[in-house]
């Protein structure tokens, strides 16, 4: 399990790095920047630890603290290059988001929740970050708006949840859930298929 332990820490830092890309969109200053990258990379699994009552995972293990950190000071050192690099932040913010999910569903049932509620939890652990990081950028969260985002983790829980309750083997059903949502996440911005939005006459 060495290669999800790799990709999660990955995921933490492609995730610090589009939340000080966030706050500099918003001209906040350094202290504002490593905050924001903070509770992008960390704040979905704060949330569903708390929810779960169980130890903060970046408590127990501070390593994935300093790994946030250290994506601030690349984002910050390396603006330039963080720039010019976009489009493979957002493969591994896809495949983070996958990953994310996996292993928020994974602690959940680990903890004796039924399937539906761990996906919901998985969801949460993938997307809470990002929600917290628009609230406190003043903007609207991406997921409640037109990308397919949260559908994606959903669509992806499903599978891992099915999997599971299979007892197909653990590392070939995180690979398949994972690639499933990185997979509909990368086609959906590629294709801008978007969800539709809700009218307002209704």
């Amino acid at each position: 399990m060495l290669a999800i332990q790799i990709l999660d820490y990955i995921g933490v830092f492609v995730f610090a790095v589009s939340g000080v890309s966030a706050a500099a969109s918003k001209k906040l200053d350094l202290f504002g920047g490593v905050i924001i990258a903070f509770v992008t990379a960390l704040g979905g699994g704060t949330v569903r630890d708390v929810l779960i009552d169980a130890p903060i995972a970046w408590m127990e293990n501070t390593e994935y603290v300093y790994i946030a950190l250290g994506g601030s000071l690349f984002a910050f050192t390396f603006r330039d290059t963080v720039k010019k690099i976009r489009k493979s932040l957002f493969l591994f913010d896809s495949i983070g988001i996958g990953l994310f999910t996996i292993i928020g569903l994974q602690k959940a049932i680990g903890f004796g929740f039924s399937y539906d509620i761990a996906i919901i939890l998985g969801v949460i652990t993938a997307t809470f970050g990002g929600v917290i990081r628009d609230i406190l950028c003043n903007d609207i969260p991406l997921i409640f708006r037109k990308e397919i985002y949260a559908t994606a983790c959903i669509a992806g829980a499903v599978i891992y949840s099915i999997g599971d309750y299979f007892q197909l083997q653990t590392e070939l059903n995180i690979l398949i859930s994972c690639l499933t949502v990185t997979g509909i996440r990368t086609w959906a911005v590629y294709k801008k298929v978007s969800m539709p939005v809700i009218n307002d006459r209704l």
